[in-house]
């Protein structure tokens, strides 16, 4: 790390060639001590891409001076192909025997920045070298510690010890081959290139591993065969360079889990178990995937681990590459996976949503898998209401794997359920912060519940018989969807103390991007039934949300939207569901407490209450809707004493007037009517009482509406026309291009009939 007074000399230098020829020159000096030589290739890194760099590589015969040039060569970016360079020059030294006092093990990190940067820059010769001596480094490093380097002192050195074995991670003395888990003092040459070689081991067989030629007719051998040829030494020198690094591979993974269930005597050495079982179980998984043969040897070893560690919550972790095995791999091995799916789907989210780094774990094994379990399992569909408890909590770092994960949750057996659990998730989120403090209180403080008194507190209520069920529906591990949701209601309100905490919060602000996509996913499967039901539901939940006047208006804005397009998928649905239409749309306190629902309804029933849309509407079906809708628009606009005249938004009053004049002119009796009630519109907006409440901009286009609206009515075929056109004209370019027009062909109505001043017809 540079001071900011060095970045700023670096800045300045940086165009200065003699000082960039000066680092080098220091760099490679034979003679320069070596804390220098890392200080300089620091300064070069730092300085990178440098146009007057001339370090090569080719010649360096020193590991720890290659390794530090390397590390400057591969900072240029690639300009002039230094990442083959550097990976040719570090494969041709390790091919090689090294000179006495010269270590592998400082080449081996700048090959795995070569492998990541650039894993075409090595032929398939320098990979089958490399693949060569990795398998020798992950079987044969030596059992026996290193010894400790002399200090160079007087008394340094003057008899020495004969080093003792490795030993296991519980103090036992180590029987068979070293391990990135075997423990010593001291570590010799190669037991450090045996846990680099390991560290980069599934990189490497990613990049270079390949596929077994007849890898699927080899799976079907007998495994005692299989495991008497994996064990027979002789028998794996012979198999090429890749297979061979696979059986070592293989082997080596396995007797790390079989290291990983023997109890540490340190904390760190049990954290470096877990981090090396997830790895061996991975490379397991990609040496599979590589070669079938290893399918039969894996699944039971790993069936047994799995069993081994599901019940111990600190190896939830581990789970995640285990379920990934079996995913890939169990139809091959015709193993039933589901106990294991449902473990991990079921005990994990429920146990350790709040441990962030495995939510976000678990839910990108989710999205990375989401295809394959939708094919295989219908574990994963149902455990969705666990899977949102990691959202809930974890909602602003989620957000977008949710998005990618939703619609794979999503069909027609899932739809309605899921809606009602994204408008519940800040709900769920304040549950599970009482499912964590309840958990949390010692048993002294869990005072027994007296079910006839009502609990004081959201702590008290999670264990009142009162609430509980509706605590055990809302944190459900699976879909109930034969539960009603209503039962929420006094839930949400008990939870209403905790809606200004700052977790709820967070999640409520997810809520309508996950809305907005729910919508467009259901759109592309949704058949009538289910337009309707999501209707109906829309209608109904507006009046059950959790109480945040921010998440409120952002949901009464998604769902207003997509009410919309539910109805222009589905028109008919405004006569099938008239009879909760009417009830929500004759409902005058809808315009003020959510006036986007309330407006964007009344639209679609002036859109689409026609004969156009649905053959089944009925002049008494019009009736109706006129009429109820007319109630609500006299009770919005009849005259009041000053005092307690409101305000009720100008859209809705306009969208109310535009919808009776599209009735009307399709039931041409109520046409005298609505233009009697547009007519007293000018006495409404020129009152004392209502300009007391209204901006003249708003009253000044009310009145333009209901001028224009009863024009068009003047002629009342016209009005016919534009607001009912036949059935074959209805869903044309044309009719659409006379709605989006609408307004001006208003406006141009209202000048034929009401001619300006002067203005003389012929």
């Amino acid at each position: 790390m540079f001071t900011a007074a060095a970045e700023s000399f670096l800045k300045q230098a940086r165009l200065d060639g003699k000082f960039v020829e000066l680092l080098q020159t220091v760099l490679c000096s034979s003679k320069c001590p070596e804390q220098i030589q890392v200080l300089c290739a620091a300064i070069l890194r730092e300085m990178s891409p440098c146009n007057d760099l001339i370090l090569s590589c080719d010649e360096i015969q020193d590991t720890k001076l290659l390794s530090l040039v390397s590390s400057v060569l591969l900072a240029q970016g690639n300009k002039k192909a230094e990442v083959s360079a550097v990976g040719q020059r570090i494969v041709k030294v390790l091919e090689r025997r090294l000179p006495e006092g010269q270590s592998a093990r400082y080449l081996l990190p700048v090959l795995s920045n070569v492998i990541s940067l650039s894993p075409e820059s090595l032929t398939e010769e320098q990979t089958n070298v490399v693949s060569k001596k990795m398998a020798d480094w992950l079987r044969y490093a030596s059992i026996h510690q290193g010894v400790a380097q002399p200090s160079g002192g007087f008394f340094s050195n003057p008899r020495t010890r004969q080093p003792g074995p490795v030993t296991e991670v519980d103090g036992a003395i180590a029987t068979d081959f070293f391990t990135v888990l075997s423990v010593g003092q001291y570590y010799t040459q190669d037991q450090w290139l045996n846990v680099q070689a390991f560290s980069m081991l599934r990189n490497w067989l990613l990049c270079y591993g390949g596929k077994t030629p007849n890898s699927e007719d080899k799976s079907g051998m007998d495994r005692s065969v299989m495991s008497m040829v994996s064990t027979t030494s002789t028998s794996s020198r012979l198999l090429p360079p890749k297979e061979r690094l696979r059986e070592k591979a293989f082997e080596y993974c396995q007797r790390l889990i079989e290291q990983s269930n023997r109890r540490p005597l340190k904390k760190d050495d049990g954290d470096l178990q877990k981090a090396c079982l997830i790895e061996a179980v991975t490379i397991m998984d990609i040496i599979c995937k590589q070669d079938s043969s290893y399918v039969y040897r894996a699944v039971s070893f790993l069936k047994i681990l799995h069993g081994r560690i599901c019940g111990d919550a600190t190896y939830a972790r581990a789970l995640l590459p285990i379920a990934q095995f079996f995913l890939n791999h169990s139809k091959m091995a015709a193993v039933d996976s589901d106990a294991i799916y449902k473990h991990l789907f079921t005990d994990i989210p429920a146990q350790l949503f709040h441990n962030p780094s495995l939510a976000f774990e678990f839910v990108q094994f989710c999205k990375d898998n989401s295809q394959l379990f939708t094919e295989t399992s219908s574990i994963f569909r149902q455990s969705f209401p666990n899977l949102f408890k990691f959202l809930a909590w974890n909602s602003p770092p989620l957000i977008s794997e949710f998005v990618d994960l939703l619609p794979f949750l999503l069909d027609a057996g899932t739809a309605i359920e899921i809606f009602h659990l994204l408008l519940d998730l800040p709900c769920l989120t304040a549950a599970l912060d009482i499912q964590l403090r309840s958990g949390a209180l010692p048993t002294s403080e869990r005072a027994a519940i007296d079910p006839a008194v009502k609990p004081a507190t959201c702590l008290e209520a999670f264990r009142h018989p009162l609430y509980k069920s509706m605590f055990q529906y809302l944190l459900r591990t699976k879909s109930a969807p034969e539960d009603a949701p209503e039962r929420l209601i006094p839930l949400r309100q008990l939870l209403g103390s905790l809606a200004s905490s700052p977790r709820v919060v967070q999640c409520a602000e997810t809520v309508p991007v996950l809305l907005e996509l729910f919508f467009r996913v259901v759109a592309e499967f949704a058949d009538g039934p289910l337009i309707n039901q999501l209707v109906v539901l829309l209608l109904h939940r507006s009046d059950q949300l959790y109480e945040i006047p921010a998440f409120k208006d952002d949901v009464y804005r998604v769902l207003s939207s997509q009410l919309v397009m539910l109805c222009k998928l589905r028109p008919a649905l405004v006569v099938e569901l008239s009879t909760e239409i009417l009830e929500f749309s004759g409902t005058v306190s809808n315009i003020q407490n959510k006036e986007a629902i309330f407006t964007h309804m009344v639209w679609a029933i002036g859109e689409y209450m026609s004969v156009s849309y649905d053959k089944r509407c009925t002049v008494e079906q019009i009736n109706r809707f006129f009429e109820t809708l007319e109630a609500v628009l006299f009770e919005i606009t009849q005259l009041r004493p000053l005092a307690s005249t409101p305000s009720y938004a100008p859209r809705a009053i306009s969208v109310l007037m535009a919808t009776l004049t599209k009735l009307a002119a399709r039931s041409q009796d109520l046409i005298p009517r609505v233009s009697m009630f547009l007519s007293k519109m000018r006495t409404f907006v020129q009152s004392p009482a209502v300009t007391s409440v209204y901006c003249e901009e708003d009253l000044e286009e009310i009145l333009i509406r209901a001028t224009e609206l009863m024009n068009l009515l003047k002629m009342p075929s016209v009005a016919q026309f534009v607001f009912t056109p036949p059935v074959d004209v209805a869903s044309t370019r044309f009719q659409r291009e006379v709605n989006d027009s609408l307004p001006f062909a208003l406006r141009i109505v209202t000048r034929l009939l009401e001619p300006t001043p002067g203005f003389m017809p012929g």
